[in-house]
């Protein structure tokens, strides 16, 4: 990596470091696509405000899609603190359904369970080892903006030690989260029409810690207020394998209860129903109850502009149909790699800027319609009669809820698959996908 030694920026401020890529953000989609960059040769400054390991907010669980990425990446996942999982377990409307995950030649027929307080490590060190430098404790305060030209050129960061340092390249790729600090000072902000969702969660000590099916619970019911009402919504039991379960909930803002509901409150509750055995009890409870968002369905866009590109939360990348956000995560940074890859490659900065141009359009072929899909869902299962219906009369139904897993779970062979894949794949290309 080149250094130079222009005027320096008020502050403690050291030199400028240059790179191909800064990378803003070093979980999944950021730690994904800095591997896929170096690998591929390309200089990648990788950029993280905290420092690992550090606790993240999540489900802990990896579907097939998920897996199959991280095979891509040559992360190893048969040692320890990895726990597999044959499917999933469905629980609502007085019915206990367990369906494997689907076997397909695309993907791999198990998930996984892994807690963030690693997982993002083991990301970011796979993503050092390909080649890319990873700075933590590095906070990105803010764009570093052509005047002339109103394109990104690199971003001013606040060092471990406090100095103030700016980091330039012909590309910046923020991964940067739900807030998206990047983002917002492009004016690219988040979209109302698209849904966002609310996820808690916390840990038990519990003899389900080895379960070998992620469990979801589609009843969620909520007595605020003093009504009752069933939430767009589910709850998860994920075992993690170490004695711990990671037990969350997560709630979908299509009904006007969004606002009322005190999530952790919600959280208590649910635990507080569930058989005194399985060990969800306060004594038992590991850690803190914590929440976070869950931006779905392409909620901030453009995913490129002016020298910027989007990845994961940043560009609301979550499946709006089950809240998976790692899969995607870690697709989108393949996808962003590719294209960023083809456009250094050029020789020209018109023939780049084209090149980079297409990154949005890639990422609506990939999702667009599928995603829209997952909007539609949305709306529907915030109807509380829908839901009721729904869980009453299709979870006893053992090939439609087959079909649904593919659905929601976006499990499908692209071609030659069976009529259920057939079925799937062409509602999401006949889907408008903007």
């Amino acid at each position: 990596m080149s250094a130079t030694a222009p005027d320096a920026p008020s502050g403690r401020a050291t030199a400028d470091l240059e790179a191909d890529v800064i990378i803003v953000g070093a979980g999944p989609a950021g730690s994904a696509a800095a591997c896929h960059m170096a690998s591929a040769g390309l200089d990648v400054l990788l950029l993280e405000k905290t420092s690992f390991p550090r606790e993240k907010v999540c489900g802990d669980g990896l579907t097939p899609r998920a897996v199959k990425q991280l095979a891509a990446l040559g992360v190893p996942f048969d040692g320890d603190g990895w726990i597999r999982n044959r499917g999933l377990r469905i629980i609502g409307g007085g019915v206990r359904l367990e369906l494997p995950w689907p076997e397909l030649a695309s993907y791999p027929g198990f998930g996984l369970v892994r807690t963030r307080y690693d997982f993002d490590l083991i990301l970011a060190e796979r993503a050092r080892a390909c080649g890319a430098k990873l700075l933590e404790r590095t906070n990105v305060r803010e764009p570093l903006v052509d005047e002339r030209t109103g394109r990104v050129q690199g971003v001013v960061a606040t060092g471990p030690d406090g100095e103030q340092v700016r980091y330039r390249a012909p590309l910046v790729v923020a991964a940067d989260g739900n807030a998206s600090r990047l983002s917002v000072a492009l004016g690219i902000r988040k979209r109302d029409d698209r849904p966002m969702g609310v996820a808690v969660r916390t840990y038990f000590d519990s003899p389900r810690h080895d379960d070998d099916y992620l469990e979801s619970w589609l009843e969620l019911w909520d007595d605020t207020g003093g009504r009752r009402t069933l939430l767009p919504g589910y709850g998860w039991v994920f075992g993690v394998g170490d004695g711990t379960c990671n037990v969350g909930l997560g709630i979908l803002n299509s009904t006007s209860a969004f606002q009322e509901v005190d999530y952790r409150s919600l959280l208590k509750r649910w635990t507080q129903s569930m058989p005194e055995e399985w060990g969800f009890t306060e004594e038992n409870r590991r850690g803190g109850v914590r929440g976070a968002a869950l931006p779905m369905g392409f909620n901030r866009t453009p995913h490129y502009s002016r020298g910027l590109m989007l990845v994961g939360d940043a560009g609301g990348m979550v499946n709006p149909f089950n809240g998976e956000g790692i899969a995607y995560a870690l697709e989108a940074g393949a996808i962003a790699a590719d294209v960023a890859v083809q456009a250094l490659s050029r020789p020209t900065v018109q023939t780049r800027e084209r090149t980079l141009m297409r990154y949005p359009d890639v990422l609506r072929d990939a999702y667009g319609g599928y995603y829209t899909l997952g909007r539609y869902f949305v709306k529907m299962i915030g109807n509380p009669e829908f839901m009721k219906y729904a869980t009453r009369y299709g979870l006893p139904q053992r090939t439609l809820m087959r079909f649904a897993l593919k659905m929601l779970a976006n499990l499908t062979e692209p071609s030659h698959g069976d009529a259920m894949d057939r079925v799937i794949n062409g509602m999401s290309r006949m889907a408008p996908t903007s």
